[in-house]
């Protein structure tokens, strides 16, 4: 890449130290329906139960027979990863993209990462060939060791281009939107590197570009389309500190209709404001202890204006939103500080009446149970924890999707689980059904696929 790839890799070291520029409009196309929101699609909620599009690839388990494994609905008693009772691809762990557990083959694959078109975040324009002559984007490029998505979209913002593109988890390229019209699109399973600085996103493959628009994650902007998607700056990358960023919003219509598809703050401090441009007054404000209701939010406004302000402290996802103009001014109620959204309480020190309600005795009656029973789980726990030591071997689990077995077993219903520390190595016998890691669990890492794979040859040795 010569001189244009040294001085690219050298602002890319710089990168954290710049200020962005805003995107200087919308989206370079109407949003097209997505179910996803996030880089990796840890948000999919869709009903994909196959690992390949339009019912191909193999059918999925059902997350609420795969107790074997790490992952199931047992593990997810508060729907928090989307698991249940139903064979859906999922990312629970916050893997490059969703995935679900198939039955076991002969080679010992026994899950699968789920090729699914509709869950591509906005902004993200597709898998394409690069075969470099020429290249696929014909803009500056450079190369890191810390790239994520992100930097790369900074990176050519800063440039003045309207494209990013990542290839081979450490390169980036800058482009327009005619490189784009000459592309040939490659299946999205071929791009599928993680990105060198971030291992839950996926930055193109060999050869191959993932291609996003620059406005993406960017801090200011003046939005006119008619509908689109605001990311909160940095994104896919959690924002930083000290961030004050706003985009103003002006699509055709005498109403606007917000609806967050992710809202993560930091705390209190980090702060959402809703205002109307014309007048400047504040209609919604929101932050980490009080996030936006869910569902659709009706604004009777036709420009607004959104600031973000984080403080010295503030790192978090951040938030995505949906927005669309309306032909009506149909405002939904609510109070602008946002506390419709919080329950009431009184405050510290106010008179609160203390008169007796129906079915108080009741009531505490069940409080001083619920006292005991605690009571009792307590010392039981703490007697646990007293004979726990007591022992006399400790169960390594080995990490990932499931608890695999490594090398033949030693005795019925007995397997082994390896684990390392530099610079000499451990293996103990696990007895079945113990995945609590214990004794020195917490110092050892897993062995290594190489390492792993000497390992078997020598105890098939044995």
């Amino acid at each position: 890449m010569g001189t244009q790839a040294a001085q690219g890799f050298l602002l890319l070291l710089f990168l954290p130290l710049l200020q962005p520029r805003g995107a200087s409009a919308g989206s370079l196309h109407s949003p097209v329906l997505s179910e996803c929101f996030q880089v990796n699609g840890a948000d999919y909620r869709g009903h994909q139960n196959r690992t390949g599009p339009r019912g191909a690839g193999r059918p999925c388990l059902f997350w609420d027979q795969t107790q074997q494994h790490s992952y199931s609905s047992a593990s997810d008693p508060q729907g928090r990863w989307g698991l249940g009772a139903h064979n859906f691809c999922r990312n629970p762990d916050g893997d490059v993209q969703p995935w679900c557990y198939v039955a076991e083959t002969e080679e010992g694959i026994y899950w699968r990462y789920c090729d699914i078109p509709t869950c591509h975040m906005p902004g993200y324009l597709g898998c394409f060939v690069d075969s470099g002559a020429p290249p696929a984007l014909s803009g500056p490029s450079g190369t890191s060791t810390k790239l994520t998505v992100q930097v790369c979209l900074r990176f050519c913002r800063m440039k003045g281009y309207q494209l990013a593109g990542v290839e081979a988890g450490y390169a980036c390229f800058c482009g327009s939107e005619s490189d784009l019209a000459r592309g040939r699109l490659a299946p999205a399973t071929d791009c599928d590197q993680i990105c060198f600085g971030h291992p839950g996103q996926l930055c193109g493959g060999d050869g191959r570009l993932g291609v996003y628009e620059v406005s993406v994650g960017s801090c200011q902007g003046n939005w006119t389309a008619p509908q689109g998607v605001i990311y909160s700056p940095d994104f896919p990358d959690e924002y930083g500190p000290d961030r004050n960023c706003s985009w103003a919003l002006g699509p055709p219509g005498a109403a606007l209709e917000l609806t967050f598809r992710l809202f993560e703050l930091a705390d209190s401090r980090d702060r959402l404001e809703l205002r109307d441009a014309a007048s400047g007054s504040l209609l919604r404000a929101f932050d980490g202890a009080r996030p936006p209701p869910p569902g659709p939010l009706r604004l009777g406004t036709a420009a607004l204006l959104l600031t973000f302000r984080s403080d010295a402290r503030g790192h978090a996802q951040g938030f995505a939103l949906t927005y669309r103009g309306l032909p009506d001014a149909a405002e939904d109620p609510g109070p602008p500080e946002g506390s419709a959204q919080t329950p009431a309480a009184p405050l510290d020190g106010a008179n609160v009446s203390c008169s007796p309600r129906p079915g108080a005795p009741q009531a505490a009656m069940g409080a001083r149970v619920f006292s005991t029973v605690m009571a009792v789980s307590v010392l039981l726990l703490l007697l646990l924890g007293l004979l726990r030591p007591l022992r006399r071997r400790s169960c390594l689990p080995a990490p990932g999707k499931g608890p695999p077995a490594l090398g033949p077993s030693r005795g019925p219903r007995r397997s082994w689980a390896v684990w390392y520390r530099r610079p000499r190595g451990v293996a103990l016998p696990c007895p079945p059904g113990d995945l609590q890691a214990e004794g020195p669990a917490a110092g050892y890492r897993p062995l290594s696929a190489s390492s792993q794979s000497s390992l078997r040859s020598l105890i098939s040795a044995l």
